[in-house]
């Protein structure tokens, strides 16, 4: 939610243009309003989007350093007066934040009886004031922030400036993630590395309960009670020009048509076709652990939790573990059952997610192995697991997932095999999975080279308000996920369901104005996926049907039918979820909708 760039140098660059370039990158995390801040030329703030920022910032306006912010509202509308960044009394000290300060009413009134006036609705101007009431104390800026920090409940990622030092900023971080760019002469503070790395690839990230002191020079690390940090760089592998949309409308589709190289990305390096096996680095120092494990708990948010359930069927299926899936927002809340031979596994594309992190720790409080599959290097899951692996999926900057999904899907395979081994799959069942899975490639191309056909049909079912997502087994996870992926870009109404509920209930709804998109590949629930689809064309449901490569009867039945190569049950959702992606995808753009930045949606759940 919401995105922080903040930047000091030398004087080379001008603060303004660098810190609202930074914005751009950070469009897609989701935002309602933008502001920004130079000592030399003040806040310019304003709702809506950051060309509006940018008509409303006079041509003069720059500086040597300085904050900005999109801002996702969560206290306070979406207003000029609630955007950030805020300042204290004077003007002196400007702030911008992510997360929500819990306490910042009992604060507020404690400031406003010293005489503290504000300006706005929003919890984060406390911390401006709170900062301001020590600094008149202090006179020293690092103490006074330490001093108010300590006094804060609840959630931040935090830049702070003072109009008195203008080249120093002050960073923090307590469960909103908060990313330290290093440059030559000058250094950057963001939510994450996208608007660093046209400037560095060199970042450090913060973690929970940190401060960071930057200057054009020097950057410093401490804890809240003031002791000093030592961590080294980590050198970001992602290129400034992986963020830009090459050559494609949105940055959506272009994600879904780097599905095939995500998927060569993230097996590189790891699959052993040969032997029936993979080589999981990230989990070589636990895997005598994993061998003992009993059952394993998937935790995960949205797309991540539909990909968590087809990995529970991955999983059980083939590596003979126990496995729940779980939404990482109940999680922590069910007093769950965890032991040392319980595995806790978070899914989450940035790694950042709040709830899906609270899981894994609640994991680590009872005594669980935590493992993670994280997209994002150096995001607080993956530094806070016991081990995982990484998807290698190159940034993802739709707000709606598509390749990372892929991924997702793609990483639990190798992880099936990696466990599977384990536990007495054979080479030769190995070796057919990884056959498979190195065959995806090739095959989800050809699905992407009949993207006009899914352009068309989309366009053909435009009259629609309503939708069902059929599916069964391997593909009930798909279903959900391709309803979720076209209400959230065309917010029209869509539900996925389990094709043998469908007469528990959905199938009241069915009448010729409300299509179903039914899944159902030739496999072990090709027969009833078939009756299902009678069941509804007895109803004059339209049907849109995923189906296998050479299925001649499945034409004979519907006339709208999206074809798949034929792969193995295991691995279909991640060739079947990709007509459904593009079928969302152009549905949505055929309204003339914003596709990479859909309504009230953010990239990054970093608040619960």
């Amino acid at each position: 939610m919401c995105g922080i760039f903040a930047y000091t140098g030398k004087g080379k660059k001008d603060a303004g243009k660098v810190l609202l370039d930074g914005l751009l990158s950070l469009e897609y995390r989701g935002y309602d309003s933008a502001g920004i801040f130079t000592p030399e030329s003040g806040a310019v703030k304003t709702p809506g989007a950051v060309k509006e920022l940018r008509k409303k910032v006079s041509k003069d306006f720059s500086g040597k350093s300085g904050i900005a912010h999109l801002r996702w509202a969560t206290h306070g509308e979406p207003t000029a007066k609630n955007a950030h960044p805020h300042s204290d009394c004077g003007g002196e000290l400007w702030l911008v934040h992510n997360g929500i300060i819990e306490n910042f009413k009992e604060l507020k009134e404690k400031l406003a009886k010293l005489g503290h006036t504000f300006r706005s609705d929003s919890d984060t101007e406390v911390l401006a004031h709170l900062v301001e009431e020590y600094l008149g104390k202090t006179r020293d800026f690092e103490k006074a922030a330490l001093k108010a920090l300590n006094d804060v409940r609840g959630t931040y990622g935090i830049a702070l400036q003072y109009k008195g030092e203008p080249d120093k900023l002050i960073a923090a971080r307590m469960g909103s993630p908060i990313v330290i760019g290093l440059g030559n002469g000058e250094h950057f503070i963001a939510s994450d590395p996208s608007p660093i790395l046209p400037h560095t690839k060199k970042v450090v990230f913060l973690e929970d309960g940190e401060v960071a002191v930057l200057t054009p020079q020097k950057h410093v690390i401490r804890k809240l009670d003031s002791s000093q940090v030592r961590r080294n760089a980590t050198e970001i592998e992602w290129s400034a020009e992986q963020a830009q949309k090459g050559g494609y409308e949105h940055f959506m589709l272009k994600e879904i048509m780097e599905g095939p190289e995500v998927i060569e990305n993230t097996l590189r390096g790891r699959l052993l076709p040969s032997k029936g096996d993979v080589k999981l680095g990230g989990l070589e120092s636990v895997a005598k652990k994993l061998a003992k494990i009993e059952r394993i708990i998937i935790v995960a948010c949205g797309t991540a939790y539909y990909a968590g359930l087809v990995g529970e069927y991955m999983l059980e299926e083939h590596a003979g573990i126990p496995v729940e899936v779980e939404l990482g927002s109940e999680f922590r809340y069910r007093h769950p059952v965890l032991n040392e031979r319980t595995a806790v596994l978070a899914i989450s594309q940035s790694g950042e997610t709040l709830d899906t992190l609270e899981a894994v720790r609640e994991g680590k409080r009872r005594g669980a192995l935590t493992l993670g599959i994280v997209n994002t290097v150096g995001s607080t899951i993956a530094r806070e697991t016991d081990a995982g692996v990484y998807n290698h999926a190159g940034p993802e900057i739709g707000v709606a997932s598509t390749k990372a999904f892929v991924s997702q899907l793609t990483a639990l395979a190798l992880l099936t095999i990696f466990l599977g081994r384990q536990r007495g799959m054979s080479p030769k069942e190995g070796k057919r999975i990884a056959r498979e899975l190195a065959a995806l490639p090739k095959k989800l191309q050809a699905i992407l080279d009949r993207h006009g056909d899914i352009e068309k049909l989309a366009k053909q079912y435009g009259f629609a308000r309503d939708f069902l997502y059929l599916g069964r087994r391997y593909n009930l996870p798909v279903a959900f996920e391709g309803a979720l992926k076209l209400k959230e870009i065309s917010y029209v109404h869509a539900e996925g369901c389990g094709a043998g509920e469908m007469k528990h209930g959905p199938i009241a709804m069915i009448d010729e104005r409300f299509p179903t998109v039914a899944l159902a590949p030739m496999d072990s629930m090709y027969e009833k996926m078939i009756s299902n689809i009678h069941e509804i064309k007895a109803r004059r449901g339209p049907v849109i049907v995923v189906a296998t490569e050479g299925d001649k009867e499945v034409g004979k039945l519907v006339e709208d039918v999206l074809y798949v190569p034929k792969t193995i049950e295991m691995l279909e959702p991640i060739l079947n979820v990709v007509p459904l992606q593009l079928f969302a995808y152009y549905f949505a753009r055929a309204k003339g909708l914003n596709v990479d930045r859909p309504r009230n949606l953010a990239k990054s759940v970093t608040v619960e």
